[in-house]
């Protein structure tokens, strides 16, 4: 990554950075552009440490947090089926230029259920209003879904019904880190999803393998490492990068993933406290205040 510039300064999208990729890559000359989000943005707590004003209501808060970044990753799909009414009136409210990736319900990654291809089905209709604004459905699985035979099976036959949708795929067991796990969901062309958190034991590790060149997609989890192993919610994702990890991240991984994807997403699932927002608007500052460099 040699020279960067930000749109949006008008007004046009608020935390969407064109990455220039230079000198040191066969991409030379190439723009990729990165959006920078949250995962979620309808937090009570967001009012209360400063991010949405005071007296800020639940309907309000999407358009305010257009105002400050170009993508959302939509963390209530996950708890609930989408349903089309409601992501309907969400698109009608939305800035235009806000994207979204929205969550695969958990009764198809960590509660499945028996009538799993039903559900999905149900789910496809609930995300239909998204249409051309939709980046990726993600598809977070749990840490105990390894590489076995049976989930192989599994992950293959979910895959194959969504095919004609934009996927991103999170893996959380340390198994999946493997060659053959990349090369398939590159013929399949699946984001593979870089994740930053704490180094566990079994927990999948942070990569710049980009498996889909038309999207890489970054989740920041935070660093907290005696949170993850607490189990409580709040604990686990209290956590504010630091300006030097978060240069450190873009030198280690942005720069080689931006060089072999047309497009990428950042977002910050480190939502207490309002550290997502925080963080995410920090980066996108970070990335714009980068000057070009010699090789």
């Amino acid at each position: 990554m040699r020279s960067l510039t930000v749109n949006g300064k008008n007004g046009d999208s608020p935390a969407k950075v064109a990455l220039a990729i230079g000198a040191g890559s066969t991409a030379r000359g190439r723009v990729c552009p990165v959006y920078v989000g949250t995962c979620g943005y309808s937090y009570t707590e967001w009012v209360d440490s400063g991010f949405y004003p005071a007296g800020t209501k639940s309907m309000e808060m999407l358009g305010l947090y257009g105002r400050c970044f170009s993508v959302v990753e939509l963390n209530y799909t996950w708890y609930q089926m989408a349903r089309a009414d409601a992501l309907a009136r969400m698109v009608e409210k939305a800035p235009a230029h806000l994207l979204f990736a929205a969550k695969l319900t958990r009764t198809m990654t960590h509660e499945r259920a028996d009538n799993w291809r039903e559900q999905l089905q149900m789910y496809r209709q609930g995300i239909a209003p998204l249409q051309k604004r939709l980046v990726a459905v993600l598809i977070q699985l749990p840490p105990d879904f390894d590489r076995s035979i049976a989930n192989r099976t599994y992950l293959a036959a979910l895959l194959d019904g969504l095919h004609d949708v934009p996927v991103a795929v999170e893996f959380r067991h340390c198994s999946w880190a493997a060659d053959p796990v990349f090369a398939e969901l590159e013929r399949r062309q699946v984001t593979l999803v870089t994740v930053d958190a704490p180094s566990l034991p079994g927990f999948f590790p942070a990569l710049d393998v980009v498996t889909n060149p038309a999207l890489f997609y970054v989740r920041f989890h935070g660093r907290n490492k005696a949170g993850w192993q607490s189990g409580n919610m709040q604990k686990k994702f209290n956590y504010d990068y630091s300006d030097q990890e978060l240069c450190a991240w873009c030198d280690q991984y942005l720069s080689p993933m931006a060089a072999k994807a047309d497009r990428g997403i950042l977002v910050f699932n480190n939502h207490v406290r309002a550290q997502a927002p925080k963080n995410g608007r920090r980066l996108a500052a970070i990335l714009a205040d980068l000057r070009p460099r010699e090789s």
